[in-house]
């Protein structure tokens, strides 16, 4: 069982929490996931990991509430466990020195950026870090990314912070302006990166994505996470979650990511139904 250590709402569909799973902590490492399960008949949800604390045991997850799952995890309050918290699942980042990176966020990918833009840091590239959200009470881990980034960029949609407009945007100004930039890691919504990985094309980078959205069991069991990279079929959860998003079929991973949008639609309905209002925050 772990135990829900510390739990913030972010913004009303927006949770973070820090999870007791010591073992897990030992060895994770940038880009790496782990897979959660509320119940003993619940569902797995693959949650990419936020953050990491080695010596107090904890792991940092943040996620939005989409469905039937994520609903009943935001009922979830500090001091309750979880039937089921595995990792570290994936392969990690590749961290090494490049000279000049930028990582580009949005939605809960703003987390997930937060510990590849650390470590990048950490071993001596220069960090970009360019974040977007519809508006400015959608903006997360801001503080985080600039304790760990040389240069911070901020965008919003609707221009209410930072400066107006969408990331690919900002990326573009700095892919134009400075030509040492080496390296890219988008994570977000998968729309967010696929147009970025468009943008990224006309420019000698490398653009790296992470796919974890598609993933079910985890483990390379259920074959539900298959994707075409470069003509040839991988397995998310154990190819990756980190792709080159250059060879990546967008159109086949679009139409996947949603096919089981009816089914859930109903589960989550069904489960509204059954209890109700959404639980009241503490």
């Amino acid at each position: 069982m772990y135990r829900i250590n510390r739990k913030t709402k972010l913004y009303q569909d927006m949770y973070s929490m820090w999870i007791e799973a010591p073992e897990i902590a030992k060895t994770v490492q940038p880009g790496q996931f782990i897979i959660l399960m509320t119940r003993e008949e619940g569902e797995r949800v693959p949650l990419t990991v936020a953050d990491y604390d080695r010596d107090r045991g904890l792991i940092h997850i943040v996620f939005q509430v989409v469905g039937k799952t994520t609903d009943e995890l935001a009922c979830f309050k500090e001091g309750d466990y979880l039937y089921s918290f595995t990792g570290p699942l994936g392969r990690k980042s590749e961290i090494e020195y490049f000279g000049t990176t930028v990582v580009v966020g949005g939605g809960t990918g703003i987390a997930c950026i937060h510990p590849i833009a650390r470590n990048l840091k950490a071993v001596g590239n220069k960090v970009i870090a360019i974040i977007g959200a519809r508006s400015k009470e959608l903006v997360i881990m801001e503080k985080e990314l600039r304790l760990v980034s040389d240069e911070l960029i901020v965008t919003t949609d609707d221009g209410s912070y930072g400066r107006k407009g969408f990331v690919t945007e900002a990326l573009k100004e700095k892919l134009d302006s400075d030509t040492a930039i080496k390296k890219v890691w988008t994570i977000g919504p998968p729309i967010m990166m696929k147009v970025t990985t468009e943008l990224t094309k006309s420019y000698p980078v490398d653009t790296i994505v992470s796919l974890n959205t598609i993933m079910v069991d985890g483990t390379g069991m259920c074959g539900s996470c298959r994707v075409s990279i470069g003509g040839e079929t991988k397995f998310v959860c154990t190819d990756g979650p980190e792709f080159d998003g250059q060879l990546v079929d967008w159109d086949e991973f679009m139409h996947r990511i949603y096919r089981y949008k009816e089914e859930e639609n109903k589960s989550w309905q069904s489960f509204k139904e059954k209890k109700g209002c959404r639980c009241k925050e503490n």
